[in-house]
């Protein structure tokens, strides 16, 4: 885990990191993120993911959503038409571009961006997200809402991996979402290494919190309420950890 400079003693402003999980497919997976206090839940709309769900089921599952807490439908390389029909049911939802879009891709999907979007950035594993030029891409994609952190793997996706966060560049001028591998063990490590880069930090977690089948791997699209609960515990660590963070180093950093 990261340790924080003591030398200073003025603090930091209230922090806050928000929270998504992703991939969900049942209604006991829905209220259980719901109890457990996160700001977003993610479907998945792209056909070949094992998470996938129709826009149909998605929307039944967001009906059971309390107020202030936001749908995200996650979009693979698919058409505007598609994209914006799938937004006629979730009318508060962001979307999430995942693939190959471009800027005019996000824009045409979004209603000209008066939908809010999420853009993902697929980061290469190893020495290489040193080489991913992360600044250029926010301001590629400055139209979106943030710019998701995900590792560069075969597929969409960051299949459960976690990029090098320290190669990140120290300023990106862009609200960030870190994704690709998290788990209730190594969040807190995540966000303190990666909220000073940005404007502010949420996290997203699918494979981290899904239920272990009989071999030890995680069931895909079915979630674990404890291991959720136990991320969350884990993330306000994190910002009880931030919250006693000199304001100069996380400027600095």
């Amino acid at each position: 885990m990261s340790s924080l400079p003591p030398e200073k003693t003025s603090t930091s402003p209230c922090i806050r990191t928000r929270i998504k999980i992703c991939g969900l497919t049942r209604e006991q997976d829905v209220d259980a993120a719901v109890a457990a206090g996160v700001d977003a839940i993610g479907f998945v709309m792209y056909p070949a993911s094992p998470r996938a769900v129709t826009p149909q089921r998605a929307a039944a599952l967001a009906s059971r959503l309390p107020p202030f807490v936001t749908p995200v439908l996650l979009f693979v390389n698919e058409t505007a038409s598609n994209i914006l029909a799938a937004s006629t049911l979730l009318a508060g939802a962001t979307i999430q571009f995942h693939g190959d879009e471009s800027p005019a891709d996000c824009l045409a999907a979004t209603l000209g961006g008066a939908r809010p979007f999420l853009r993902a950035a697929r980061i290469p594993l190893g020495d290489g997200a040193e080489r991913f030029d992360l600044v250029k891409y926010a301001q590629d994609f400055s139209r979106a809402q943030a710019i998701l952190l995900d590792a560069h793997v075969d597929g969409y996706g960051g299949g459960g991996k976690a990029f090098n966060w320290s190669l990140l560049p120290p300023s990106v001028n862009s609200h960030l979402v870190l994704s690709g591998g998290l788990t209730p063990a190594n969040v807190i490590d995540g966000i303190l290494q990666v909220r000073p880069r940005g404007l502010s930090l949420a996290v997203d977690v699918s494979s981290g919190v899904e239920a272990d089948g009989p071999d030890g791997k995680p069931i895909k699209g079915i979630k674990d309420a404890k291991k959720i609960q136990r991320f969350v515990a884990a993330v306000r660590a994190a910002d009880a950890q931030l919250a006693k963070t000199p304001h100069e180093f996380l400027s600095a950093t």
